[in-house]
């Protein structure tokens, strides 16, 4: 019987070069990641067998270089990477990745603004 659930990940906190403007691309800045993964996890019940599921920390370890190696333009682009790196390299079925951006660079104040969205595996 599957066992479908989710591995979550709130709040990744990565210091990055992505913007648009010079002055993002001079001084850099705090992005925040969030990351849901979803699959079936029948085979890790079953074995309690790390290889069997989503490793956490390697997903965390590649989503952190991802962003902090790469200089984006924008966050839809950085957010893209992610996703794609994650329904290519884990056994999630689909991933949800929201790139948040705390300190980006507006006229009006708001807490963050932020890019989420949704990848599947198609295989």
């Amino acid at each position: 019987m599957p066992a479908c659930g989710k591995v979550v990940i709130s709040g990744l906190k990565v210091f990055a070069y992505h913007g648009c403007t010079a002055e993002e691309k001079k001084r850099g800045q705090t992005f925040f990641i969030d990351i849901e993964l979803e699959g079936d996890f029948s085979a890790a019940i079953e074995n309690d067998d790390l290889n069997r599921t989503i490793d956490y920390n390697r997903v965390v370890s590649a989503v952190h270089e991802i962003a902090a190696g790469e200089r984006y333009d924008l966050i839809e682009t950085l957010t893209g990477r992610i996703g794609e790196y994650l329904v290519r390299e884990t056994a999630a079925s689909r991933a949800v990745v929201r790139v948040r951006k705390p300190e980006a660079p507006l006229e009006f104040e708001v807490k963050e603004v932020a890019v989420e969205m949704v990848f599947e595996d198609n295989a």
